[in-house]
């Protein structure tokens, strides 16, 4: 009516490069018409063309131009640049119990009604946010907030509640020829896991495992490598803190496969997780980071590499394969990460870090036996430190 609007949005850019206009998608509001974004404002946000960035957005409409609609200015509600020296300095003035308590706080949780192992496993759900690469499966009650982490803790991760999937979509659009989720985002979660269809069934779960095993996406004349992690969630009846319903036809049955679930690195133990119940006691009114401060230091995170250097050099496993090991790196690696960012660990946290890498492998081995007995033998894996 005015001719100008204001919208609280989330905006990506795709570049025509024929005839050199940048188009906006305004990802939560359906409007097919093109808008166009001049390149000053793409040039301060360059994220946009990753993408989607949250921000207030200025659309203004002018009749008389062949293309109407153009975005006039964006200011972003994300935290740009963050310094993670900073951060990291800030630890050293907490112990690990202190440091845990701020983590909880940040995503919501009190942290004085929660035990220190209930505390550690919902940390966990944070490590597909902070590591590379990393694949996850957390099977719990309804109301323990396995979605609301991954919505409220980082801009970088898509969720799939439900629903179907497209290659298109997940992979790589050929029609369009724009990258889809996992090119993009540092981690793709896959809520309500066992209402999951995927379009193309054989295809996207043969594109799924072999990113999964080698972090490489692959559809039509498109290839890459994506640092991208995997979460799936999933609903399962619990009887005190302890599953009733066997974990495999919790899945969709595409995924009911021996060669799927040895890709997984970990299961949360979600059933161990209370339901959130009163708000004034269950939700925190403690210190914490803001969201989008930790989003950012989070995604800055995922390229250091070297605590899973010192775990390699430090580390013996038994009775492990080389998919466990990759496992059990990553996940002590993404736990390290998120307890001590300034690299300085006692051993009491280093083996914290190991101890739930290696519970989490166990359940997957665990699980594989019992599908595939002949494949799959029993096995106990364990660790012990060099020197």
């Amino acid at each position: 009516k005015n001719g100008k609007i204001d919208l609280i949005a989330e905006i990506k850019v795709e570049k025509d490069v024929e005839t050199g206009l940048n188009f906006v998608v305004l990802l939560n509001i359906p409007i097919e018409d093109p808008i166009t974004i001049p390149d000053n404002i793409v040039e301060q946000n360059p994220r946009l063309l990753e993408m989607g960035l949250w921000g207030k957005t200025t659309i203004e409409y002018n009749p008389s131009s062949s293309i109407k609609m153009t975005v006039t200015d964006f200011k972003p509600f994300q935290i740009a640049n963050v310094d993670l020296g900073q951060f990291a300095e800030g630890r050293k003035e907490f112990t690990t119990n202190e440091w845990i308590d701020i983590l909880i706080s940040t995503i919501g949780y009190n942290p004085t009604i929660l035990p220190q192992r209930k505390k550690l496993i919902i940390l966990t759900r944070l490590l597909p946010l902070i590591e590379e690469n990393i694949n996850l499966m957390e099977l719990g009650p309804r109301n323990t907030g396995k979605t609301y982490v991954f919505s409220n803790s980082s801009f970088y991760a898509r969720i799939f509640s439900g629903g179907k999937i497209s290659p298109a979509v997940l992979i790589w659009n050929l029609l369009r020829d724009s990258p889809g989720e996992i090119p993009t985002r540092d981690c793709v979660v896959f809520d309500e896991i066992g209402k999951i269809q995927f379009l193309n069934a054989a295809e996207m779960m043969g594109k799924l495992k072999h990113f999964m095993a080698s972090g490489e996406y692959e559809r039509g004349k498109r290839k890459g490598s994506s640092g991208c992690s995997l979460a799936f969630l999933g609903n399962v009846d619990v009887s005190g803190e302890r599953p009733i319903e066997e974990f495999t036809y919790v899945l969709p049955q595409d995924m009911r496969d021996s060669a799927f679930i040895d890709r997984i690195h970990g299961f949360i133990p979600g059933w161990e997780i209370p339901k959130v119940g009163k708000a004034e006691v269950y939700l925190s009114r403690y210190y914490g980071f803001a969201t989008d401060y930790f989003s950012e230091i989070m995604h800055q995170m995922r390229r250091k590499h070297e605590f899973i250097g010192h775990i390699a050099n430090t580390i013996e496993l038994q009775n492990v394969d080389r998919r466990d090991q990759i496992a059990i790196e990553r996940v002590a690696s993404g736990l390290l990460k998120l307890l001590c960012p300034h690299g300085e660990f006692e051993d009491e946290d280093l083996r914290l870090a190991l101890d739930t890498a290696v519970e989490y492998r166990q359940r997957i081995a665990d699980w594989l036996h019992y599908i595939a007995p002949g494949e799959y033998p029993m096995k106990k894996i364990g660790y012990k430190v060099r020197g």
